[in-house]
């Protein structure tokens, strides 16, 4: 049987990455803009936040990849959005939706069952938003799951499955599935969800791992290696949430393969 990531292969990916040198636009919330730029700009990949509508679908034609974030969804980035994600499936640039806070709050719900008919090329999100994105929840308490990755996993095959996605669940185990087959990967470090911008800044590097591969199960998961690895690096020298930030994107711009393939917990 063939597995679809080992840990070498994750640092492989990454090395494509850095030769490859991604644009990713990202159409993302105002929390979180500075931190997404400075963790793919660390990894080797170029980010635009181009989100307002004149300006997003034609650069949703020429960019490597594209991440669309729900977080802070004001009127005229969702325009900006449905227009980016339709140019993306048009000329079939990859494109994640992570559907921050998905079943709780109306907007962003309705928004994303409209950027559900795009065919994201790869859905992140946390248990209780993927669940409610298919129909299976309520959602969290706001972007926090009250749902563990296990107990969503019915949830994003059945995603993968009528979208054609690669579908992201975290949590302390990440899961990742095309429908079929599900990696799981466990690494990381709890300083993630207290810093702004830990999850979301994953969309934007599992973008820019989907534009430098093709094996889009590998680079989802691959991406989710190695943003954990290098959490795991940068709390192991950080005093609290505040050093760890500062630690991981630096963390991010020293690793390599060689770390990833000793360090990756990849099944």
């Amino acid at each position: 049987m063939t597995i679809p990531l080992t840990p070498d292969r994750a640092g492989s990916m990454l090395g494509h990455l850095r030769e490859s040198g991604p644009l990713v636009q990202c159409l993302t919330n105002t929390v979180v803009t500075n931190f997404t730029a400075n963790v793919l700009l660390a990894l080797g990949a170029a980010p635009a936040m181009t989100d307002i509508p004149k300006e997003a679908e034609p650069f949703a034609r020429i960019a490597s990849g594209i991440l669309i974030n729900l977080g802070t969804p004001y009127q005229e980035q969702r325009s900006g959005m449905m227009k980016a994600a339709q140019a993306a499936h048009e000329v079939r640039t990859p494109w994640v939706l992570d559907p921050v806070a998905v079943g709780t709050l109306p907007v962003r719900t309705a928004l994303a069952s409209r950027l559900l008919n795009q065919f994201p090329t790869a859905i992140r999100g946390n248990a209780s938003e993927v669940m409610a994105l298919a129909g299976l929840g309520g959602g969290g308490r706001g972007v926090d799951t009250t749902d563990t990755a296990e107990s969503a996993l019915p949830a994003a095959k059945d995603l993968a499955h009528r979208y054609g996605s690669v579908v992201a669940v975290s949590g302390p185990v990440d899961l990742v599935t095309d429908g079929t087959e599900v990696v799981r990967v466990s690494n990381g470090h709890p300083y993630l969800t207290q810093v702004t911008g830990g999850g979301c800044a994953l969309g934007a590097v599992t973008s820019a791992f989907l534009a430098a591969d093709g094996d889009r199960l590998a680079a989802v998961a691959a991406a989710t290696a190695v943003y954990t690895v290098a959490a795991e690096v940068a709390a192991a020298e950080s005093r609290g949430p505040g050093s760890f930030a500062v630690a991981f994107v630096d963390t991010l711009s020293a690793i390599d393969s060689d770390m990833v393939g000793s360090r990756a917990a990849v099944s």
